[in-house]
């Protein structure tokens, strides 16, 4: 089995991890002398290359996201006001424990609440963002100008809440997502019922993205079929997938320590592909 948990790159990130289990900030890099990446960027880096709540690094750095959740410590990032700075936190805090374990009582709670949010804004066969707004004061209790609501089409409220709606309220939100215009926020600014007309690109990558994240949705992968297609269409004569070398944002790719053959690029592409299809069903 190919496993990329001892590549330099995760040796790099993890020499970097601090004592108390982080990076140093969580979400915003604002001095880069101190800390060349964030705690987040850290664990999505960490998680491509295979790492899970079994390793020390991640169980470490989740004891020490748990304590930021539950008040005993704080992240040291700048306190934002775009969005209500407490409900953002928690969300993000939350999203991040739960990508690598359900076990947690606290971020458990937190995923429950926006999930009791979204499904607010689904009563009817339509997404209606009156109801959202109230859900999202009554139920996560906003603060007066607490700043912009978050709109849950993004990474966190997407990742946070995948195993949290029944079969109906599921299908209603996860149709919503996939035929959204400016599709999901952090991820993929495009329509996502749409494949890139490009596989080798950093488009198709991102899109790529959008789609594992997805993919954790079980109860609707069947909705993403044509996506199957899509990928299918793109192997080439020898039963593998090349993105080619702009696909290398130092995130996604590369997972070997090196691409300077280009029979190591396309064995790296092939496993995403691979893992991914495997998520889908197929």
């Amino acid at each position: 089995m190919v496993s990329f948990k001892n590549s330099k790159w995760a040796n790099q990130i993890i020499d970097l991890q601090k004592d108390d289990g982080s990076w140093g900030y969580f979400h915003t890099l604002s001095e880069q002398k101190k800390s060349p990446l964030t705690t987040e960027q850290a664990l999505r880096r960490l998680s491509i290359l295979g790492y899970t709540f079994d390793d020390k690094p991640i169980q470490k750095a989740i004891s020490y996201l748990s304590d930021c959740l539950t008040g005993k410590c704080q992240i040291p990032d700048r306190r934002e006001k775009l969005h209500d700075w407490d409900i953002f936190t928690s969300l993000m805090l939350s999203a991040w424990i739960r990508r690598f374990t359900n076990d947690n009582p606290t971020a458990n709670k937190t995923a429950e609440k926006w999930a009791s949010v979204i499904s607010s804004a689904f009563v009817g066969n339509e997404y209606n963002h009156d109801k959202y707004v109230s859900a999202y004061h009554d139920i996560l209790g906003m603060k007066p100008n607490g700043g912009r609501l978050i709109d849950f089409v993004n990474f966190y409220p997407i990742s946070l809440t995948s195993d949290m709606y029944s079969k109906e309220n599921e299908r209603k939100i996860f149709d919503y997502i996939l035929n959204k215009n400016d599709g999901i926020y952090y991820i993929y600014n495009e329509i996502l019922s749409v494949s890139p007309l490009e596989f080798n690109s950093k488009k198709a990558s991102r899109y790529i993205s959008a789609i594992e994240l997805l993919s954790a949705y079980k109860k609707s992968l069947c909705k993403l079929d044509f996506v199957r297609t899509w990928i299918m269409s793109h192997q080439n004569e020898n039963g593998k997938w090349d993105m080619g070398g702009s696909v290398n944002d130092k995130l996604y790719f590369p997972l070997s320590d090196s691409w300077r053959c280009r029979e190591t690029r396309e064995n790296d592409c092939t496993y995403r592909i691979n893992s991914l299809l495997q998520k889908l069903g197929s």
